[in-house]
């Protein structure tokens, strides 16, 4: 059995699966990390390996994790202090091996999210694929023969420094933007509505929601276009809160693809939308641990 973790930034989800990737427990708890930065995470991940030891036969710890993660030497590289304080430098498998003698990987969320969709959703028989994120920001990973490429610098996929017309991705194309814009549009206060708020004024035929959902797609299909012409991946898994609304977003966002791709291109690169749920990062941890124990 392998305790799977996955530490978001407001909650760490968890539990207890086998070989097969099927969960005998599932858990969370508030990450707080504004509030007690990495320590605190260190702290609730410990108590919850502690506690799943005592019920089942742990044999190692899966983690899937917020910021850039040197999945070799089980470290955080880096991680943004507003986002998590004082959490890059934290070594996980270090901590793991020194706490509970258990050997322990650790990767990328969002690279766990790609994975957790390679083996068990939408990406299931491909080859390779390039999975993104649309939620508070623009996350990216790129699959190929089964593995996920990091680059020189552990940042491969970090699409939301992409350059698209009007600025970066993160700014054109996040739920964040989608909210603000359409609050600024229909002079509501910031903060007063959230994504779903927005598709349902979408189905109520709101003329601002449809002009920012329009721009979103507009964003993304410049992105995936991107993508695409450089790496030539089987297939694009789309994910996160936004990416919820397949029907209001796949005919748009494929209509958009054919005007940008030739056609050979385009029928040759599947879009799928996310299929795992809440359960993609702790899978794709799962996935890379077998990868690298076995």
């Amino acid at each position: 059995m392998v305790i799977c973790i996955d530490i978001g930034g407001t909650a760490i989800k968890y539990g207890v699966a086998n070989a097969g990737g099927t969960f005998l427990t599932h858990g969370s708890v508030p990450t707080e990390a504004k509030e007690y930065g990495g320590v605190g995470i260190v702290e609730k991940v410990s108590a919850i390996v502690r506690e799943a030891q005592q019920t089942h036969a742990v044999q190692g710890v899966a983690i899937s994790t917020a910021g850039m993660v040197d999945p070799q030497a089980g470290c955080i590289i880096y991680s943004l202090e507003d986002a998590i304080p004082n959490y890059t430098g934290t070594n996980w498998k270090a901590l793991m091996r020194d706490a509970f003698a258990l050997p322990a990987s650790v990767e990328n969320d969002v690279n766990c999210a790609a994975l957790g969709e390679m083996w068990k959703g939408a990406g299931r028989g491909c080859a390779s694929l390039f999975a993104m994120t649309v939620g508070t920001s623009i996350g990216g990973a790129l699959i190929l023969d089964g593995h996920i490429v990091h680059g020189a610098s552990m940042s491969a996929g970090e699409i939301a420094y992409m350059r698209i017309p009007g600025g970066r991705l993160h700014e054109r194309c996040s739920a964040t933007h989608l909210v603000s814009s359409v609050c600024r549009t229909k002079g509501l206060p910031s903060g007063s509505i959230d994504g779903h708020a927005v598709f349902d004024l979408l189905a109520k035929g709101d003329p601002a929601a449809e002009e920012e959902i329009a721009a979103l797609v507009t964003a993304l299909a410049d992105a995936i276009t991107n993508v695409v012409v450089v790496v030539n991946p089987a297939c694009i898994v789309l994910g996160g809160g936004i990416m919820a609304q397949e029907s209001a977003l796949r005919p748009p966002l494929e209509a958009a693809l054919r005007d940008r791709l030739p056609p050979h291109i385009c029928e040759a690169t599947a879009i799928a939308f996310a299929a795992t749920g809440n359960d993609a990062g702790m899978l794709g941890a799962l996935c890379h641990f077998l990868q690298e124990h076995g």
